[in-house]
């Protein structure tokens, strides 16, 4: 999950050059909307939406193509959801930072008997190095995007890196890139290449490091309850799963021990009740 937190910070640091990128517009008033959206905590930091003078970009950053819901079910909710509350056009980018071949990295809408809702797919390793390699504050998306030689990519980016001034902003866009090239990377190549004391020297980098420890213990506790809740109750009703994952790491592994004793649906639902009190 450190790589969606990366990602959510660039798009929220530098918002002016996201929609320079993904919409192709000069905007010198872009709004960071911090708004309560997120149906799925767990995917939280990997939702970014920025308002330009009339219209929202909504960005969703992904390293795996599989969800629940499904990406393309999630872009249909999140833009009815931001046109009831904004009232003005949704532009909506999902993008992909690990290269696939799944079908999901290649669809762009939702469909069903009543519905067509088109978003629109990036795909970063189809993407122009250039783009990134010559716009400091995309630099670090540099490493996932299109070379026919992936050391000599990292190789410029670190030669980019390198030629910063200020040590603050060359410890910060190091961290970054060093968590993003992980995607693609050995953890050794780029140590060779970057120099590893500044990395660790930036504060931005280790809080991303540790929330996205924490983000993965909580998505390990959450896959656990997930299983047990299905061994014990086969499929689990879409309210409960809600329920389940709004839950503290420490309510996940609480659940965990509880369902040793849980044997009925409706005392499940009641101790799910009873921690929203909490």
């Amino acid at each position: 999950m450190s790589f969606d937190n990366v990602c959510k910070l660039l798009a929220e640091k530098h918002p002016g050059d996201f929609i320079r990128w993904l919409i192709a517009e000069e905007s010198t008033d872009v709004k960071v909307l911090k708004t309560e959206l997120s149906l799925e905590p767990i995917r939280a930091d990997s939702v970014t939406f920025l308002q330009t003078a009339n219209k929202i970009l909504h960005i969703e950053f992904q390293t795996l193509t599989q969800s629940n819901p499904a990406v393309s079910f999630r872009m249909l909710d999140y833009s009815v959801r931001l046109k009831r509350q904004y009232k003005c056009p949704v532009v909506q980018v999902v993008i992909f930072l690990q290269e696939t071949d799944d079908e999901i990295a290649f669809t762009e809408q939702y469909l069903d008997d009543t519905t067509i809702h088109r978003y629109r797919v990036v795909r970063m390793w189809e993407q122009d190095s250039d783009l990134f390699l010559n716009n400091l504050n995309l630099l670090p998306l540099a490493t996932l995007s299109r070379t026919d030689s992936p050391p000599a990519l990292l190789s410029q980016v670190a030669e980019k890196v390198a030629k910063i001034l200020d040590r603050e902003t060359k410890q910060n866009i190091a961290g970054y890139t060093e968590i993003l090239a992980g995607l693609r990377f050995d953890k050794t190549l780029i140590r060779q290449m970057l120099s590893e004391d500044i990395m660790q020297e930036s504060v931005i980098y280790q809080d991303i490091l540790q929330k996205g420890q924490e983000q993965g213990k909580k998505q390990e506790a959450f896959s656990l309850s997930m299983s047990l809740l299905e061994e014990r109750f086969g499929e689990i009703d879409d309210s409960i799963f809600q329920k389940v994952q709004a839950l503290k790491i420490g309510q996940l592994e609480a659940l965990c021990r509880a369902l040793f004793r849980i044997s009925e649906v409706n005392n499940l639902v009641a101790w799910l009740d009873e921690q929203e009190s909490i």
